[in-house]
């Protein structure tokens, strides 16, 4: 059996990365995880391949190969969907489709004749004997959440990894919060399940033998929402780190009573982690009230921020706007808090409405739904009608974005960032592909973009005051060229 793995491209977002990739001599930021998982639960006689149009063009000769394509998107790349499935019309194949598009939307998919919705670790075996013998249903529903511990080692042999920016693995699934806007309790429910410490350490056990030595990106929807076994996993990295001299490093995504726990975070920055992208979503009390996000309430979240970045971590932030709660001056306070507390890579998006979510039954109840998600929060679209006049947020919103990331705020932004971060861990590897970057981005964002002379007044100053952080500082000033480029298209 032949089957082709197509990832559909992504567009231009926070997440793409995409004006920053020529930079860093790459071609896309992450690797797609799930369908990499999925190969390994192939049979190991299948012939697999896999296309990710973020690094390759799919090819005739690819689909005139295949006996059947598998394909799993997100919603964001809905566009890029639609025209992988006319292709696979086209050429007469059979296309398999999952994945968190089709997870909360697969019947606006009428083309498409066979979905596996959900979790899928489950749902394979009876799909692989459907496929032996050429008879798929159209739908594979799984009936519970999987146990994890199962999963196997993602097939990194399909891709080439000297493409990709960073690695990716999985420890857990689902988060024990209940947040109204998040569809990750729809998908992964709210008891996290976690791999063993064991079993994610031979993941990265399998990508250091495979040669990879950058950062490895941890996606799970809260990492810390089993401590226990978070903790456990930590010091088994540590000692694996101590073992192999393993050079990676991590980052991931938690939510913000991490900083409740010194040793917790200390944990992680002795493990090699670096990053953690936080959602803090908003200022506002009430906002944060009316959207149930509770482990956010009734704490200083500057304060909290900062706590995380003195233990070593860089604080990446989500945020909000459009809640029913936000009042006219929700812009100035949003920036206002991003510039005091130093989050430097602050990736606000309108507040929009996943299907089946509880945001989207009460906006629904209300009769104030207007369209689907396209899953970019980064759009200047808002899909509901909203308390504070529409036009009003979007041209705040287009506004803030701009502020935000002209060169002189983002620049002063880092410096508040490395004034309270306390670099501890394992040192970060410079790369030859960062030494490359660097002398790019003298170019870039020191001739060619507007902005230059803010550019080399923070050089100056990182190079006199902190020459320590100087690999750190660039690398986010790198980025910033890619935010400023998203947000200028607003």
């Amino acid at each position: 059996m032949k089957v082709l793995l197509v990832y559909p491209q992504t567009p231009d977002t926070f997440w793409s990365f995409r004006h920053v990739l020529r930079l860093v001599s790459k071609r896309s930021s992450l690797p797609p995880l799930g369908l990499l998982t999925i190969a390994a639960m192939l049979p190991a006689e299948w012939q697999l391949k896999l296309v990710d149009l973020n690094v390759q063009h799919l090819r005739d000769e690819d689909l005139a190969w295949a006996d059947y394509v598998m394909l799993s998107a997100m919603m964001v790349q809905k566009d890029s969907v639609l025209e992988v499935v006319r292709r696979c019309r086209s050429a007469g194949k059979t296309l398999i489709a999952g994945g968190p598009l089709f997870a909360t939307g697969h019947e606006a998919f009428a083309e498409i004749e066979h979905f596996v919705l959900g979790e899928a670790e489950d749902l394979m075996p009876e799909l692989i004997a459907d496929m032996t013998r050429g008879s798929l249903r159209h739908c594979y529903e799984a009936e519970c959440r999987p146990d994890v511990t199962r999963v196997p080692v993602p097939r990194w042999d399909l891709l080439e990894p000297r493409h990709y920016v960073t690695m990716a693995v999985q420890f857990s699934r689902g988060c024990p919060f209940n947040c109204e806007f998040c569809d990750i309790i729809v998908m992964n429910g709210r008891v996290p399940r976690t791999k063993t410490p064991q079993q994610l350490v031979c993941e990265l056990e399998a990508l250091r033998q495979r040669g990879w030595k950058d950062m490895v990106f941890i996606v799970d929807d809260n990492f810390i929402g089993n401590r226990a076994q978070t903790k456990a996993l930590l010091r088994e990295i540590i000692a694996w780190r101590t073992r192999t001299r393993a050079k990676m490093g991590f980052f991931t995504e938690a939510s913000v009573n991490l900083a409740d726990d010194p040793e917790l975070c200390d944990l992680m920055v002795k493990a090699g982690f670096r990053k953690v992208f936080v959602g803090i979503e908003t200022p506002s009390t009430e906002s944060l009230e009316e959207c149930r996000k509770l482990q956010n309430q009734g704490r200083d979240l500057v304060d909290a921020v900062k706590v995380l970045q003195r233990s070593g971590l860089e604080v990446m932030g989500g945020f909000i706007v459009g809640f029913d709660s936000d009042s006219h001056d929700i812009f100035k306070r949003q920036f206002e808090f991003i510039q005091q507390s130093g989050v430097v890579t602050a990736m606000v998006g309108l507040l929009t409405a996943l299907p089946k979510t509880r945001l989207y039954q009460r906006l629904l109840e209300e009769g104030r739904l207007l369209a689907a998600s396209t899953g970019n929060n980064t759009q200047a679209v808002l899909n509901f009608r909203t308390k504070l006049n529409r036009e009003y947020l979007l041209e705040g919103y287009r506004e803030l974005m701009k502020k935000l990331y002209e060169p002189r705020v983002y620049y002063q932004r880092i410096c508040t960032f490395l004034d309270e971060h306390r670099a501890r861990g394992p040192r970060g590897r410079l790369s030859s592909s960062d030494l490359r970057a660097f002398l790019k981005s003298f170019w870039v964002l020191g001739v060619w973009h507007q902005g230059r002379r803010a550019f080399w007044k923070f050089l100056a100053r990182t190079l006199v005051e902190r020459p320590h952080q100087f690999h750190r500082a660039m690398e986010l000033a790198i980025m910033g060229h890619h935010f400023r480029r998203v947000a200028s298209l607003l």
